[in-house]
């Protein structure tokens, strides 16, 4: 199982994002990603839009995962922000979203990038973990909580 601290550095946590639209967070997103990544956040961003292009990454229930892929990348990045007020992202169930996480992959991912978002996704339909990053605005305890192994649910 692939495993959210082989995404997500504590550099990679935003606690406290401040934007007023999904442009501005998607922006934001992207200056911290050419951060981490050494990749200009133009072309981080353009990849992202054009994503969003095709369909709202919004998931529903205040959450979305845009996600894009990069030529230049040689691993899969994650990144995660909380958005101090939720913003309008064209989600699915037209609810606003507050959590944020992008994750950014080499074009020739393939499958892991597939798994990841998968891995994403999981994570962020649990409740409980959801209840917990909306709480925390402190970027260590979001961290501790996006890479806490899962206990899996099989008896």
């Amino acid at each position: 199982i692939m495993e959210l601290e082989d995404l997500v550095s504590p550099e990679g946590v935003m606690a406290h994002l401040k934007c007023t639209s999904k442009k501005q967070a998607l922006q934001d997103l992207s200056a911290r990603a050419a951060e981490l990544t050494g990749l200009s956040d133009k072309v981080i961003y353009e990849t992202l839009l054009e994503r969003e292009r095709l369909g709202s990454t919004g998931v529903g229930h205040g959450i979305a995962i845009p996600h894009g892929k990069l030529a230049q990348l040689t691993r899969l990045y994650g990144l995660f922000a909380r958005l101090d007020t939720p913003v309008d992202f064209e989600s699915v169930d037209d609810q606003p979203v507050d959590l944020v996480f992008l994750l950014l992959a080499p074009e020739g991912a393939g499958a892991d990038h597939l798994k990841a978002l998968a891995r994403i996704s999981r994570l962020l339909r649990n409740a409980s973990v959801v209840e917990k990053l909306r709480a925390s605005d402190d970027p260590a305890a979001l961290f501790a909580i996006l890479t806490e192994p899962v206990a899996s649910n099989a008896a």
